[in-house]
Formats: C-alpha cells, sequence, structure tokens
C-alpha cells in the first residue's frame, strides 16, 4: 500500500515530496512581485523622474489665486513667461498669501522639477521680497471647455518632492499636502495642450472644493474650462461632472 506525504504542523518539516512544488511555488511569487514592483515604478515615472533641482533665487509676479504662483518673465527659454508653483515649508503653504497679491516679488528656496511642471519651496518667510522692475505677466489665454482623465496630486511631490508622487500608494500623504494648500494638480493620462500637468481650479477660478480633493489616488475625468498662465495649464474643473474611472 503507498502511502501518500502529509504535512505534520508541529515537526516544522515538510515531507520530501513536497518540499520542491512549496519552493517553486515561493519563487513564483517572488518573480511576480518583483514585476509588479517594476511595473509599478515606471507608472510613478510619467512626465518625467522628479528631482530636487537646487536652490533658486526667482523673480516675478506673485498670484494668490487659486493658489500661490510666482510668475515669471518671458525668456529665451520661456517666450510666454513661466509659471512656478509655490509652498512653504513641509505640507503647508505661504503663510498670508493674499497680501502679496499682485506684487513684484523675489522668492528664495528649494527648486523642485518634473518635466515641465516647477515648485519652489519657500521655506523661510524672508526667503519672499518685494522686487523691482519686473514686468507684469501676460494675461491668460482661455483653451476652450475639456474633458480630462487623470489623478488628483499635490503639486509638491507630483514635482518630485517624493516618489511614488502619485497613486493609491501616495494618497495617505497626497491628501496631508493638501489639506495644507499645497496646490492641487490633475496628471492626465495623455498630454493636452502638451502637457501633461494641470494646476487645478474650482469653476470660478478659485481653489477647488474640498469634496473633489478627497478622490485623490484614483482615475477620474473631469470637465471644465482649460487656461494657460505663462506656460502653466490651469484646468477650472466642474465638481459636478465627476467621474471615477
Amino acid at each position: 500500500m503507498t502511502q501518500e506525504p502529509f504535512f505534520i504542523g508541529w515537526t516544522n518539516r515538510l515531507p520530501p515530496g513536497m518540499r520542491l512544488p512549496v519552493l517553486g511555488v515561493a519563487a513564483g511569487l517572488v518573480v511576480v512581485m518583483l514585476a509588479l514592483s517594476v511595473l509599478l515604478a515606471q507608472g510613478a515615472g510619467g512626465g518625467g523622474a522628479g528631482n530636487w533641482a537646487g536652490d533658486a533665487v526667482l523673480r516675478g509676479t506673485f498670484t494668490a489665486r487659486p493658489y500661490p504662483l510666482l510668475h515669471l518673465p518671458p525668456d529665451a527659454a520661456h517666450k510666454q513667461g513661466h509659471t512656478v508653483l509655490l509652498s512653504a515649508f513641509g505640507k503647508a503653504q505661504i503663510p498670508d498669501a493674499a497680501r502679496h497679491d499682485g506684487q513684484a516679488m523675489q522668492a528664495a528656496g528649494a527648486l523642485i522639477r518634473r518635466g515641465d511642471l516647477d515648485m519652489l519651496a519657500v521655506n523661510d518667510p524672508a526667503q519672499l521680497q518685494p522686487a523691482e522692475g519686473i514686468a507684469p505677466p501676460l494675461p491668460p489665454v482661455k483653451l476652450g471647455r475639456w474633458r480630462l482623465s487623470g489623478e488628483i496630486c499635490d503639486g509638491k511631490c507630483a514635482a518630485g518632492a517624493m516618489r511614488p508622487g502619485s497613486g493609491l500608494a501616495h494618497r495617505a500623504c497626497a491628501s496631508l499636502c493638501l489639506a495644507g494648500d499645497i496646490p492641487p494638480v490633475l496628471v492626465s493620462v495623455e498630454p493636452v495642450a502638451g502637457s501633461v500637468f494641470f494646476l487645478l481650479a474650482g469653476p470660478d477660478g478659485g481653489a477647488v472644493s474640498p469634496a473633489l480633493l478627497r478622490l485623490t489616488g484614483v482615475r477620474l475625468q473631469l470637465d471644465g474650462d482649460l487656461e494657460r498662465q505663462g506656460d502653466l495649464l490651469v484646468f477650472r474643473a466642474d465638481p459636478a461632472t465627476v467621474r471615477v474611472l
């Protein structure tokens, strides 16, 4: 009579005939997890690898709506000007931003860059000072009504402060950043008007509704009006049109 091998838990040993199959299954699981890790890492890198680009001193016009921005004058590399997102230290926004609205300012801090998305982290209020001799920014250019699909992220981590700066793995961190009024961005699944990064605003051009910002880390679809401020695309999203994909 043939005896079939079986497992006795208290012996802490596998029968000889079961060792190879169990090792094969374990090795297969390791390979699958490594492959998934590579795919997730590649998905987090869309739009260029984010990085801390070093200290920078920038001069431009400060605007506070919908979120603090610094509009740099046109130059050889940016014919329409260059618009940079602003934040303060950690997961917080520039304090008392409204009092600087419309003023020419010099801002110093750590520059974070991913693709065509730039953010300057002004870690000390003393690094933001009035400036003179700066031309005002060009008026916004209306680009019509659009339907965009993508993911809501915080602009600081999406620009490269953390990696991954998007996806479910980053959802808790993004929620804290957005609660601190870090500018929210929509990372599109494909380029629109030359970019995959869009500063999110409400339908009236103000801040985004908290209900919409709770949908971080998921793929969704939104309708809204698109405009260009310098080289930054601003998407005035209509919360009533949101659809989770």
